[in-house]
Formats: C-alpha cells, sequence, structure tokens
C-alpha cells in the first residue's frame, strides 16, 4: 500500500504536467465539449466527466511526456492505465482512498502478469505492450473498485481483450506525431468502459485471455507463456518493482542520460561540456534499444525522447531533465545534432544478458584531449534495486504540478495521498486536483 501511494503521487504528478500540452488540450476539449455527466477529475479542468471519458483525458496525460513509471520485465507502463482508470472509478462511486489504493495494487498486478505472459514477442511485431494490456490490467482493477462479483469481473476481462490495440509506428522515425500519447489513455477509458458494461449484463467469452483466439494466442502465438497469470500469486506483488523515471525519456536511455551525467561531473564538476571537447561517445545497450532508438535527426518531440543520440548529447551538454530540452528549438539545434552524429550505438553483450528484466547502459566517452572514460550500470536510479527516496518523488511531483493548467496545492495534495485518514474520500483528492484559479 505505500507502494501504492507512490505509484500514485508519482502519476498525479506526470498528468498535471501532461495537462498543459498540446495533445492533452486537443483531446481535453473534445471531451469537454460532449458534456458527459459525471463526477470524475480530468487533470487541468474545473469540469467533471462521466469516467471512461475522464480515464482517457488523464492517461493521456500521465503519458504525455515519457515520464511515467515502468515495470522493467514486464516492459509496460502501469501507472499511466491504472490510476486514472481506478481514480476515475472510484469518483464515479464515491469511495475511498483506502479502495482506491487497493484498485491501483490489484491493477499493477494484473498489467504486470498479463504483459508477462504475453511476453516479447507483441513489441517484436510492432504493438505497444501498455495499450495491448493495459484494458485487460484497468477493466480488472475498475471492476474490483466497482464491487463487481468474479462473473462480471470476467465478463469486463473478456470485453476487454476486444478493445487491446496500439502499434509502435511513432518509432519508425520522421516524426512520431501525438498518437503514444493517447495509447494509455484509450486503454484506461477502455478497461473503465468494460467495467461499466459488465455490471449492467453485458457478457463475453471466459477464456479471452488464454483460451483459443484469446489476447495471448493473437499477441504472441508459441512465445505465449499462461503460466505468468498465476506464478507466485500473492507471494510476489508486481508494485514492489516499480521503475520510478528521472528523466523525459524512454525507459531505455535513462541510464545512458545518468551515466553521462556522472561523467559530466567527474570532468568538469558537473557543467556542461563544450561539444569540442568531445570527439565521440560509444553506447552499448540491448539489441532492441539499437534496433529502436538510434535515429540521430530528431524531427518531433517523441522522436527526441526516443533517440539515444540526441540525449546523450543533450546529457553532456544541457539538461536532460528540463522539458524544454525536446522542443523543435533545442532538438534542431545545429550543433547538439552535431554531436549526436558522434554518437555510435552498439549491442552490448552484458546488457543484453539481462534484457528485459534489467536496462543496462554502457557509455565510453572519447575526449578530444585523449581520455577515455567508461562506465556501466544495469540497474538506473529510480529502479527497484537504486530506488529513488520519497523526498525525491515529492520533488518531483511539486516540480511537475507547478506546471498544470490550473494552480494547485502541491503540498495538500500529497498530504492527502501520504497520509490517507479514514473515509477520506477519491472526490476530495479529485477536488483538489481540479485546482483553485489559473495559472
Amino acid at each position: 500500500m505505500d507502494n501504492a501511494r507512490r505509484c500514485l503521487l508519482d502519476a498525479l504528478g506526470c498528468g498535471l504536467f501532461g495537462a498543459a500540452q498540446p495533445w492533452s488540450a486537443i483531446l481535453s476539449a473534445q471531451l469537454l465539449a460532449e458534456k458527459s455527466q459525471g463526477a470524475s477529475t480530468v487533470f487541468g479542468h474545473h469540469e467533471t466527466l462521466a469516467p471512461s471519458a475522464a480515464a482517457l483525458a488523464n492517461g493521456t496525460a500521465i503519458h504525455g511526456f515519457e515520464l511515467d513509471d515502468l515495470l522493467p520485465a514486464a516492459i509496460v507502463h502501469p501507472g499511466t492505465v491504472i490510476v486514472p482508470a481506478v481514480l476515475a472509478a472510484t469518483e464515479a462511486a464515491d469511495a475511498t482512498m483506502e479502495t482506491l489504493l487497493r484498485g491501483i495494487v490489484i491493477g499493477y498486478e494484473a498489467t504486470s502478469r498479463v504483459s508477462l505472459a504475453l511476453g516479447t514477442e507483441p513489441s517484436q511485431r510492432g504493438f505497444h505492450k501498455t495499450s495491448v494490456v493495459g484494458p485487460v490490467a484497468s477493466a480488472i482493477a475498475s471492476s474490483v473498485v466497482m464491487k463487481l462479483d468474479a462473473a462480471q469481473i470476467a465478463c469486463a476481462v473478456g470485453l476487454a481483450c476486444s478493445m487491446s490495440s496500439g502499434v509502435k509506428a511513432y518509432t519508425a522515425g520522421g516524426g512520431g506525431g501525438m498518437v503514444k500519447r493517447m495509447h494509455a489513455g484509450w486503454a484506461a477509458s477502455a478497461g473503465v468502459r468494460a467495467a461499466q458494461l459488465a455490471r449492467d449484463g453485458f457478457t463475453a467469452p471466459a477464456g479471452a485471455i488464454d483460451g483459443h483466439h484469446g489476447l495471448l494466442e493473437v499477441f504472441s502465438g508459441k512465445s505465449a507463456d499462461a503460466a505468468q497469470l498465476t506464478h507466485a500469486l500473492g507471494d510476489e506483488w508486481a508494485i514492489n518493482g516499480v521503475w520510478f523515471k528521472v528523466y523525459p525519456l524512454c525507459g531505455w536511455i535513462q541510464g545512458v542520460a545518468q551515466l553521462l551525467l556522472r561523467l559530466r561531473g567527474e570532468i568538469h564538476a558537473g557543467a556542461p561540456l563544450a561539444t569540442a571537447d568531445i570527439n565521440k561517445v560509444v553506447v552499448g545497450t540491448s539489441r532492441f534499444a539499437v534496433e529502436h532508438n538510434s535515429n540521430a535527426e530528431p524531427a518531433d518531440t517523441m522522436d527526441a525522447q526516443y533517440s539515444i543520440p540526441y540525449c546523450a548529447a543533450l546529457a553532456l551538454t544541457g539538461d536532460p531533465s528540463d522539458p524544454r530540452a525536446f522542443e523543435a528549438a533545442v532538438y534542431g539545434n545545429p550543433v547538439l545534432r552535431a554531436l549526436a552524429k558522434r554518437v555510435e550505438i552498439r549491442v552490448d553483450t552484458e546488457c543484453e544478458a539481462v534484457y528485459p528484466r534489467r536496462f543496462g547502459a554502457r557509455v565510453t566517452l572519447h575526449l578530444a584531449n585523449g581520455e577515455v572514460k567508461e562506465v556501466l550500470t544495469l540497474d538506473p536510479h529510480g529502479t527497484a534495486a537504486d530506488p529513488c527516496t520519497d523526498a525525491e518523488l515529492e520533488e518531483k511531483f511539486t516540480r511537475l504540478a507547478a506546471f498544470a493548467p490550473l494552480k494547485v496545492d502541491s503540498a495538500a495534495i500529497i498530504d492527502v495521498v501520504r497520509e490517507t485518514r479514514a473515509g477520506t474520500t477519491a472526490r476530495q483528492l479529485g477536488t483538489l486536483l481540479r485546482g483553485r484559479s489559473s495559472a
């Protein structure tokens, strides 16, 4: 439950920040214009909506800037789907914060287990696993929050399996657009909708996860491992292995940026290096990252956040924690682009051996004066092996919440999340999230 609080706070910070991004503005404007009636909060707005609409808006916001959490072995983002779905469903039911936290624990567990059962084949085929797994996991979590019985939950799962979708065309280069941001929101919304339909008597097949033509067979084929759905169930908890991101970058690149910043500290007391002082950078990582994150000429924000060469150049010369570093004026800077082209990316045997359970990175920095420095990490900061402290997570939340379209009381939100009192409801949290006045 303590880890559920951490996950909730991190997701809320990501969502309040993401609500200020253009993709969230476009989506929220459409949803608010439809005026669906409900009591569920939409980040950045005073108005409330029906739970499925709120989950769509908030999931998109949380996933809106590559800041949301990860389950490494499962290669999936749980918080960006589960938190908006459970928050919306809990507010709609006027349930307690304890219910919300329980829903988060259950949702993260379902996310991990379904994703592990799918294996790596969906990703290799080009599916975004967060949006494949998300509807099922959020349906389970929403169903429990809504107090559905076992038969109704099974129907919600059966419905949600037919809502799984999401292709990774955004990684093909030439600009990823905004679509990935919406994958998580769509999954959260689908899960809430599936639970609502099941509650009202809408039926679905019982074997939709692991039966013939079910989720595992269709998305993973022979690589599926249904035993992962129940292995050590109740003994091992996925929420204890969450990775909280430090920088707004793809998870594969977190370690790269951290290592290069460490080398900056050793060389120049943490100050930016001049590009003339850098001969080249060699990055060793997993084969998957080499194949999907090597574009040295990002065309938009998404491209920049997924580019190892760009993020490496940024980590040496700028501030990878600054969201403004992923605006066109920065990623299009010819000096940074020239440095990015001096970043070589290779498959590292040690990093490849532990992938995807661990996201390793090795960087070798060749300086113009002939010095060569090399460092390796198999467990970037923020992972369960090197976790963020509560103080770091609170600082991240406060920093991100300051960008919210509406001014919010960060300290009060932290207090409600950290110190839930008996009887505190999710609607009380929602009131704080909707803010006081225009920022």
